[in-house]
């Protein structure tokens, strides 16, 4: 707790001269987490739960959702739809040590959109800096509210249909909101002052949107992958899976600096999950079965000749975001054979798999320390050893409730929300 203490203090004094909003070591303020990949700042979490055991409280939700919460400060915020229509939906704001409900923003959308009943609305994450929260309720605009749920800005930034519904999460980084939007015809990434709401830039990506959400082949299109922050040589860059390529923009100017293609697939042009990110090595993977690629970032233009490392064209279906942790990539699977797997970060091969039991996973990895959290889409979490040798289970922790979202990690608890509650998970870590 001490060196906690000294971090936020450590942190509140480099935010002073940066103009940078202070955040808790113990914050979990987007999707995946402070830094956007999965890791959590904590080192120990409890490993073992049950319907009733280590649970701190849960609330009763009003719709199901696939939506994950966040922990900022004393909040955890939660969006979620008020009816099945998705013509309400909102924002939450509960109490993290008593789960009390602290107010609600809803926005009204008075149409019924297209979705699938495995992606129910509000399907996105909130982004918080401690300060403010940005919510994205898809067609019903981008909004900014403060912790007290005073409203400070919003956009309408159009139209998205899709015939499986929208899922991207905005991301909060120097003040700056980045957002992913689409899928859909209109596709696009654009940056937001976080204070002014002022749209900074913003750069269209081009797709072959045709009817029933196919491209020109007839195969499904789309892309609901959210944007990540890779820094290098002072310069800052935003990394997303497009349909068919991962991009690279500058993020003060908007250039788009780089692409590399391979993400088309013969089943279609999808992207579910986030690029993994680390050092200069990506990995990204496509949807429903289709490529992955390891590359290696920066260059200019059209890097996939020099840059492209390796192509792998099958693969299992992929919604979660794994972790990327050393040279190895934990991957989590919406398919079998396996529901995580490791592999070699430079080649693609696969290491280890995990076992076929542990059914399959919509929800993104997390990682505390060592160990590796990732829960199944009936509400069964799976927390396994995180190493490149073998596949070495802990525990698997039961809530019985189907469950597509990613947990979140905050000053050792553990936050979950299934399609019906929202959970804090508390107790020994052992």
């Amino acid at each position: 707790m001490y060196r906690r203490f000294c971090f936020a203090i450590l942190t509140l004094c480099i935010s002073a001269g940066t103009g940078v909003s202070p955040i808790s070591a113990a914050d979990w303020p987007q999707f995946r987490g402070p830094s956007g990949n999965g890791i959590a700042t904590d080192t120990q979490a409890p490993k073992r739960w049950s319907r009733t055991e280590n649970i701190k409280w849960k609330v009763k939700l009003p719709q199901p959702g696939n939506g994950s919460p966040i922990v900022s400060g004393k909040h955890v915020y939660l969006a979620c739809a008020e009816d099945k229509e998705g013509k309400r939906r909102s924002l939450y704001c509960f109490d993290r040590e008593t789960g009390e409900k602290l107010w609600v923003r809803t926005v009204g959308f008075g149409e019924s959109e297209p979705t699938h009943k495995t992606n129910p609305y509000c399907a996105t994450t909130p982004a918080s800096d401690g300060e403010r929260v940005v919510v994205w309720h898809g067609s019903a605009g981008l909004y900014c509210y403060d912790a007290q749920g005073t409203p400070r800005w919003s956009h309408n930034l159009g139209r998205f249909e899709h015939i499986w519904g929208y899922a991207t999460s905005p991301v909060i980084h120097d003040d700056k909101v980045i957002l992913h939007s689409g899928p859909g015809k209109n596709v696009f990434v654009a940056v937001f002052d976080l204070k002014s709401g002022k749209e900074l830039w913003r750069v269209d990506e081009h797709v072959d949107f045709r009817k029933s959400s196919r491209n020109a082949e007839g195969n499904y299109e789309g892309s609901w992958s959210t944007p990540v922050i890779w820094q290098s040589n002072g310069k800052t860059q935003v990394v997303c899976s497009m349909p068919t390529r991962v991009v690279g923009y500058d993020l003060e100017t908007g250039k788009l600096v780089w692409w590399c293609r391979g993400l088309h697939g013969s089943r279609g042009d999808l992207a579910y999950s986030s690029p993994m990110i680390r050092g200069n090595l990506c990995v990204a993977f496509g949807g429903f079965g289709g490529p992955a690629i390891g590359l290696r970032l920066g260059g200019t233009g059209d890097v996939t000749e020099s840059h492209r490392l390796w192509r792998i064209d099958k693969n299992p279906q992929s919604i979660g975001t794994g972790v990327f942790i050393g040279n190895h990539v934990y991957r989590v699977n919406a398919a079998r054979p396996a529901p995580i797997e490791c592999l070699e970060a430079r080649t693609g091969n696969i290491v280890w798999k995990s076992d076929p039991r542990d059914g399959i996973c919509w929800s993104s990895l997390v990682v505390v320390g060592k160990t590796g959290y990732v829960t199944n889409r009936t509400g069964t979490t799976i927390v396994f050893e995180i190493s490149p040798k073998e596949y070495r289970p802990i525990a698997r922790n039961d809530l019985g409730e189907p469950c597509h979202a990613t947990p979140a990690v905050s000053d050792g608890e553990i936050f979950i929300r299934t399609w019906k509650h929202l959970y804090c998970i508390a107790g020994k870590a052992l």
